[in-house]
């Protein structure tokens, strides 16, 4: 019996695979063009940083370019995400990090449809621009604090930053009024909770992904189903304690875990949605707000003649026996012009999420197929030449008008992604990036430690890239005594 079970087995695989062999040969014919592979797994991708050969078979093939493996297509191309964004807001299946890892209920992560519309719907609510710039006073105080830290103890500023990011979104999300540092027991696991999630999102690690049938073999995803019951619990004690603090009417602070509950059935939301809403909101926020950040320490110290511009700026606009605030903004245009480009040379999702074509597209006459994997890989578009010429040189005066005066309006980084599934927190990790790095050229000069030179491609093999450390100088630009004066006044914590 099993003997049969077995041959027949082999009889379906070799009908299917000997279909998929044909089909493969005469789609090659036009799919956009792309590097050769085996006709059922396709073509070697790194499991380190794959991104990086992304951009290699870019400069080989062109701006568009596709590969099999077995049925699924993978197209990669910035031109088609933004101008077929309707028939790219769909996700391709993630039975990994999506289905197992996720429940099925990470908002990044879920297909097209109604469950995406009153998720994003919810977000959106409370992080479009008109309700994020409620947020700033707290971005700048946590900046100010941000600065204090580094006074205190420069070494640890990756720590710092990552203590910035943590404060900012625990109190958006579940409106904690204490600053929390990274060494607390719940950022260490919500930061455990990302680094698994960035972990199974890297293309080719779960190949289940490729293969669905993997996913009835006894165990294969046992251990990202665990992940998920602890990532569950966390979310759920989050907000359980906003719940308890608004049924013992203690004043709850707004947030939008407070929101969320009280508009719960509006939504069409379930108890374990609103608790991986709300924990997906700070887990993704916190990552990328932190390494941001230390990128943006990262191309200062590298390209230290980058930062005279936006010091003298700082010095005319912002003058002395004062800090730089959001009301300055409009005037600080080479502040704005440091982190766009810093968003360019080292883009935090260097290689994009995957989306997924509905319907066949005719795009310069090769066809996508319906159903394809399509990737805007960030870090391509970022070191496309004919845009941004001599891409892997940090220089923030190519996002600035020839007059000086405004941010170029043709140029634009995707750091957020594209389309209908862009990130709705991009205004509140803009104003946090802005706030954070004109602090941190007002107050120091940075440098590399001549010692402990740094690798700028040093970093996590992630969806959401980190640096790994590196170490750099702080050099006080102002009296530290006036300058730590200056950063306590106001401060509330």
């Amino acid at each position: 019996m099993a003997y049969l079970v077995a041959l027949q087995f082999l009889t379906i695989s070799l009908a299917a695979g000997i279909w998929l062999f044909i089909r493969h040969r005469s789609a090659n014919q036009t799919l956009p063009p792309g590097p050769p592979g085996h006709w059922w797994w396709g073509p070697q991708i790194p499991k380190e940083h794959p991104h990086r050969k992304f951009e290699e078979w870019v400069q080989e093939y062109g701006s568009v370019i596709s590969f099999r493996r077995g049925r699924e297509v993978t197209v990669a191309a910035v031109e088609i995400m933004e101008k077929e964004g309707a028939s790219l807001a769909d996700r391709p299946p993630s039975i990994a990090a999506g289905d197992t890892l996720s429940g099925g209920m990470r908002t990044l992560l879920i297909g097209n449809g109604d469950r995406l519309r009153k998720l994003r719907k919810a977000l959106q609510s409370q992080l479009r621009a008109t309700i994020a710039a409620e947020y700033q006073h707290i971005q700048q105080l946590n900046a100010q604090y941000h600065i204090l830290d580094l006074l205190k103890d420069p070494e640890n500023h990756m720590t710092h930053a990552q203590g910035y990011a943590t404060s900012i979104i625990l109190s958006l999300t579940y409106g904690k009024t204490t600053r929390t540092r990274s060494d607390d027991p719940i950022v260490q696991e919500i930061n455990g909770s990302q680094s698994r999630l960035g972990a199974a999102l890297i293309p080719g690690t779960y190949m289940v992904d490729t293969f669905s049938i993997l996913r009835y073999v006894p165990g294969y995803l046992s251990e990202l189903r665990w992940q998920h019951q602890i990532e569950l619990k966390l979310f759920r004690s989050q907000m359980d304690s906003v719940r308890t603090q608004m049924a013992a009417e203690k004043g709850t602070k707004p947030c939008f875990a407070k929101v969320i509950i009280e508009r719960q059935d509006e939504y069409g939301l379930s108890d374990d949605e609103a608790a991986y809403l709300a924990g997906s909101m700070f887990g993704a926020g916190a990552g990328t707000s932190a390494s941001a950040i230390s990128i943006v320490i990262m191309a200062a110290a590298v390209f230290p003649e980058t930062q005279i511009k936006v010091q003298e700026q700082l010095d005319m606009v912002v003058g002395s026996g004062k800090l730089p605030t959001f009301q300055d903004e409009t005037d600080l245009v080479q502040v704005t012009a440091f982190y766009l480009e810093s968003f360019r040379w080292r883009p935090v999702s260097a290689g994009g999420f995957a989306h997924r074509a509905t319907k066949d597209i005719i795009w310069k006459g090769y066809l996508i197929p319906s159903g394809s994997r399509v990737y805007g890989n960030h870090w391509s578009i970022a070191r496309d030449p004919d845009v941004f010429p001599d891409p892997e040189r940090f220089d923030p005066q190519r996002w600035i008008t020839p007059d000086g005066t405004a941010i170029r309006e043709d140029l634009k980084v995707f750091q957020f992604g594209f389309g209908r599934r862009v990130c709705p927190g991009s205004h509140v990790a803009n104003k946090s990036l802005f706030i954070n790095t004109a602090l941190l050229l007002w107050a120091f000069k940075i440098s590399q430690d001549s010692q402990k030179p740094i690798d700028t491609m040093a970093f996590t093999n992630t969806a959401n890239t980190h640096p790994l450390p590196f170490s750099v100088r702080f050099e006080p630009r102002l009296d530290v005594k006036e300058m730590k004066q200056l950063l306590s006044e106001g401060y509330m914590y």
